[in-house]
């Protein structure tokens, strides 16, 4: 590797090292309004069961005496999250510079306008919410991401929306399957924020609207990033085609009589 090369790769290590940081400490800016958190949590959980959304206690319910998924459902947010979009990151860096760009761009846009909304609207997830019936499954069963909401000085814990979990997990996928054009298999990375989807709810961290939000804010931010041509529908060749021209009339006068 040149040093041009050298030091455009640690640029960019610097630029994706401060996205993962801005994820991380950003929140911790806007943590408190503790009492306002939990009146917003109660809140939007009336507001779901009024759309008559499926209940995330039940299906959290469904899956309590399974100890082996809830601690796989655990492990998958504590372990996934993360790694899996920096593994992303780097294979796009290496292997397709365009959709990395777009990739990069599109999840600090993202996540600097999930941070505002943090900060405008803290909300409680449902694990605190006592009257949703669910329990935090990470302390229950582990492993766990988080230490009590009191004394954690590490994330802010009331940053329920949007879900950059599932905003995320998204960006992801959109960049694989554009990765993966002309491959059979190609859609398959969309499992990948389906089943963050459901991780984060059944381990009690969202609810069915934070990542309705995300989803939301995203659409919001692809319009907003401009798209390498290769995420972009194919262009329609235009081929010319060469037009005979019809043979000239004679201008062959006639023989006077």
């Amino acid at each position: 590797m040149n040093r041009v090369a050298a030091r455009r790769a640690a640029r960019e290590l610097l630029l994706v090292a401060v996205l993962f940081l801005a994820y991380k400490f950003g929140r911790i800016l806007v943590e408190g309004h503790v009492d306002e958190a939990m009146r917003n949590a109660a809140s939007v959980w009336d507001f779901e069961r009024l759309l008559h959304l499926p209940s995330e206690s039940a299906l959290q319910g469904s899956l309590l005496t399974h100890d082996f998924w809830v601690r796989a459902a655990n492990c998958f947010y504590a372990y996934v999250h993360f790694p899996a979009t920096a593994i992303t990151l780097i294979w796009m860096y290496v292997k397709r510079p365009e959709i990395y760009l777009w990739m990069r761009r599109t999840l600090a846009t993202l996540t600097a306008f999930a941070l505002v909304v943090h900060a405008l609207y803290p909300l409680a997830p449902p694990r605190m919410l006592t009257s949703a019936g669910m329990v935090d499954t990470g302390r229950l069963f582990g492993p766990s991401v988080y230490g009590s909401p009191s004394t954690d000085t590490l994330s802010n814990q009331y940053a329920a929306m949007p879900s950059l979990h599932v905003g995320w997990a998204v960006v992801v996928a959109l960049a694989l399957v554009a990765a993966s054009a002309g491959h059979r298999w190609r859609w398959v990375w969309l499992a990948h924020p389906v089943i963050t989807l459901l991780v984060v709810v059944v381990t009690g961290n969202h609810y069915w609207v934070d990542a309705v939000a995300a989803m939301g804010l995203l659409a919001v931010v692809l319009a907003l990033v401009p798209r390498p041509a290769t995420l972009e529908a194919p262009s329609i060749a235009v081929v010319a085609v060469p037009v005979q021209r019809a043979p000239e009339e004679s201008n062959t006068s006639l023989p006077s009589t």
